[in-house]
């Protein structure tokens, strides 16, 4: 069965939701203040099922959205998921200022199919109904709703005349409406919430994309909440699954109504991450006013409205009828990924200036002008290799996880796998782990290591090279994109490893044999008294080499972890500790808890060690002090 989401446009008192009633049978308004005045203030819903010519069964789902300029704002919660718009004009007044502002926001929303139709002909003879088709088709002309393209419909809802001849050219449009992916991510921006008597709190949306079952958990956008899904239903109907495109409405655990809202979205867990910052390709009507630099407007995207300052990129103005990227700030943080469309409108008075797509809801800071166009200009192209490409590039040597592409892009890894399987077979992408990198962002973090790396060395001769942990930190690397490099400079024979040093091929440190003996000294002397430790300073002064060096090879030992530093005064060996280590877990088998004294007795040492011995198991969490005891962890 496939779903399609109609939404209706146009004027108020033009005729939306009796057209609605007249095709399903459903009245929309459901609010007592709409059915009292008479007109629709908030969204309304109605469904329809249709057999296409084939025999392919078709859900129609119909949102009926208020056409008073002061609801417009209410309207734009609506059509921000549509497939299909009814295009509403009554026939005994033609176009009004709604229906213009209305095709304005269709336009911008880049609604792709629709239908114009003009209601009330039975109020208006067949000469004025002329003069209205013909003010129409013109009105038209050029846009996505053009008579060349889409049909003009005439009908009544309170005699029927047209309904039947509606409902076929709703199936022909319906059947060449692109389906929504059920298999991407799934996605539920949130219209309605409210608590229903046996059931709790139960929320409603059009499934933008992706599957939703019973027992699924999903994640609440912006707030971060999970919640469990205790029940489906697609267009008031209880089911298993609902499927990107339908109707939706899903009883969920885990969460109070006056925790959720219209404008959340409902999406998978810990896969996305709302923003408060958006690149965005923006389009202002010929109408609209020039916006200046840090112009504050009203964003509507989806179901979600917010304030936004508009950040112009280059350009000192962003002209009546032009397209210009820009940086918006949201006063809220909400979920937008590529792709969706927005509108705005002006901060005051409130009325529709523009609108365009979302290209980028993860900036980079700090990313220059000249490359952000660029990168800005790719992502408007909307092919996905390209666009993963520009992603990788944009984060240099430091690559792409999937987990980030999944969050920037709101793809499945399966769909970001495949897209990027060309540049890795030809080479100017690899894949080290879960991330990916630019052939020549390695050859340039490669580059930056041998030169940090031989730099280090030259300013530090006795220092054995430069930790490996140090190199990557000053590369600012992912550990499994350095380990990858730092394996492949070594077997090119570019840097060499010795331990946790890395150094220039033939340059790490060289001990003469005074020092290698005086070395080999010290470790002895410390491996030997085990926990009763000589004075470091002793040690050294019974050397045949300075202090200078002497206290060079200590520095050795200390990076090598074969001495370790328990406080300023007290040196112990590796060994030494790891036995006490040992002691202290077998007494925890008999007690999770020490005191000094036990420790005294344990560790066959008096206070002056047993105090800075405990201290250091404090810094190491083997222990943690709990007044005058200790608590093994």
């Amino acid at each position: 069965m496939k779903s399609v989401i109609i939404g209706t446009a146009g004027h108020i008192d033009h005729g939306k939701t009796a057209l609605v009633r007249a095709l399903t049978g459903i009245d929309a308004d459901r609010l007592e203040e709409e059915k009292r005045r008479g007109i629709t203030i908030d969204l309304g819903f109605a469904h329809l099922d249709l057999m296409a010519p084939d025999g392919t069964p078709l859900r129609l789902g119909f949102v009926d959205v208020p056409g008073h300029e002061r609801f417009v704002r209410n309207m734009l919660a609506g059509v921000g998921g549509i497939d299909l718009v009814l295009f509403v004009i009554a026939a005994d007044e033609s176009i009004k200022p709604q229906t213009r502002e209305h095709f304005d926001i269709c336009q911008l929303l880049a609604v792709q199919r629709g239908i114009t139709v003009l209601t009330k002909v039975d109020l208006v003879d067949q000469e004025t109904l002329g003069v209205v088709k013909m003010e129409v088709e013109d009105f038209l002309r050029g846009s996505f709703l053009d008579t060349n393209r889409a049909p003009i419909v005439c009908v009544s809802a309170k005699t029927g005349a047209g309904i039947a001849e509606l409902k076929q050219v709703i199936v022909e449009q319906a059947v060449s409406a692109n389906a929504r992916d059920s298999a991407a991510l799934p996605r539920l921006p949130i219209d309605r919430v409210f608590t229903m008597k046996g059931f709790g709190t139960v929320v409603t949306g059009t499934l933008l994309a992706g599957a939703v079952r019973k027992e699924d958990e999903l994640e609440v956008y912006p707030s971060g909440q999970r919640v469990r899904v205790r029940g489906v239903q697609v267009h008031e109907v209880s089911a298993d699954l609902a499927t990107a495109g339908q109707r939706t409405a899903l009883n969920l655990a885990g969460v109070d109504p006056s925790d959720l809202a219209r404008g959340m979205t409902l999406g998978p867990v810990a896969a996305l991450q709302a923003t408060d910052r958006v690149h965005v390709s923006l389009t202002l009507l010929s109408s609209a006013k020039p916006l200046k630099d840090r112009a504050r407007v009203h964003l509507h995207s989806q179901t979600m409205e917010t304030i936004a300052e508009i950040v112009l990129l280059r350009e000192a103005k962003a002209s009546a009828g032009g397209q210009v990227f820009v940086r918006l700030r949201l006063a809220d943080k909400a979920l937008l990924l590529p792709g969706d469309r927005f509108i705005v409108r002006q901060f005051s008075p409130v009325v529709t200036i523009g609108g365009g797509v979302v290209l980028d809801a993860a900036p980079v800071p700090k990313e220059k002008k000249g490359i952000l166009k660029a990168f800005l200009e790719t992502l408007s192209q909307g092919e996905p290799g390209a666009i993963l490409k520009a992603r990788i590039v944009r984060r240099s040597h430091r690559g792409l996880s999937i987990a980030q592409a999944v969050t920037e892009t709101g793809w499945r890894r399966e769909f970001i796998e495949i897209a990027l399987a060309s540049a890795i077979r030809d080479g100017s992408a690899v894949r080290i782990g879960s991330q990916f990198v630019l052939a020549n962002g390695i050859a340039v973090l490669s580059a930056s290591a041998m030169r940090v790396a031989g730099d280090f060395q030259k300013q530090n001769p006795l220092a054995g090279g430069m930790g490996k942990e140090q190199l990557r930190e000053n590369l600012h690397a992912s550990p499994e994109i350095f380990a990858y490099v730092l394996e492949q400079l070594v077997r090119e024979r570019k840097l060499a490893v010795s331990g946790e040093m890395v150094h220039p091929p033939g340059q790490g440190i060289v001990l003469k044999d005074e020092e290698a003996a005086s070395k080999e000294i010290i470790e002895s002397a410390f491996a030997t008294a085990g926990l009763k430790v000589p004075a470091l300073s002793d040690v050294l002064g019974g050397l045949k080499i300075d202090r200078v060096r002497a206290q060079k090879l200590v520095t050795l030992l200390l990076r090598d972890k074969i001495l370790i530093k328990v406080s300023d005064e007290l040196v112990f060996h590796r060994d030494a500790l790891a036995s006490l280590r040992s002691k202290i877990a077998a007494h925890k088998l008999k007690s999770s808890q020490i005191d000094v004294a036990v420790f005294k007795d344990l560790a066959g040492v008096s206070r002056k060690y047993a105090i800075p011995l405990l201290e250091y198991f404090d810094r190491e969490r083997v222990t943690r002090r709990d007044g005058d005891t200790r608590v093994i962890l």
